[in-house]
């Protein structure tokens, strides 16, 4: 199982921070047809991604090509449980991207409609986010 995790990173352990605002970046199809967009921000684990992934390669049966649009680049650090208060900070324990409403997790082409939206709604299930499924109009198509 690869988990998505960064190579090399600046500083080993981060911030929380907040999660506000509206995507700006990454919030319309570039590639695909059909997409995933996330209606609430908050995190999503490289695991939840992966099993994402998983079920619509799974469902498309290698028909169709599938771009993952979000990358886990924020460590989340974890302490031992029963550990006292006052003993630092934990190790990194996982990696999450932060997730803003509107940005696109999944694009998803070369395969029919009910396809793709079973597939996308399959992934959805997947996510710890309320998502909803959005497509591209392409004129002269009905």
């Amino acid at each position: 199982m690869s988990l998505l995790m960064p190579k090399k990173m600046k500083h080993r352990k981060l911030q929380r921070g907040r999660t506000g605002g509206v995507a700006v970046r990454g919030s319309t199809l570039s590639f695909g047809r059909f997409g995933l967009k996330v209606q609430a921000p908050g995190w999503i684990s490289a695991r939840q991604l992966e099993a994402a992934r998983r079920a619509m390669t799974r469902y498309v049966a290698r028909g169709g090509q599938i771009w993952i649009r979000i990358f886990p680049d924020k460590p989340v650090t974890a302490t031992s449980p029963e550990t006292p208060m006052g003993k630092g900070k934990g190790s990194v324990d996982h990696f999450v991207a932060v997730a803003k409403p509107g940005r696109i997790l999944f694009e998803m082409d070369g395969v029919t409609r009910e396809v793709a939206h079973e597939a996308l709604r399959l992934a959805s299930h997947k996510i710890s986010l309320p998502t909803k499924i959005v497509e591209k109009i392409i004129p002269g198509e009905q």
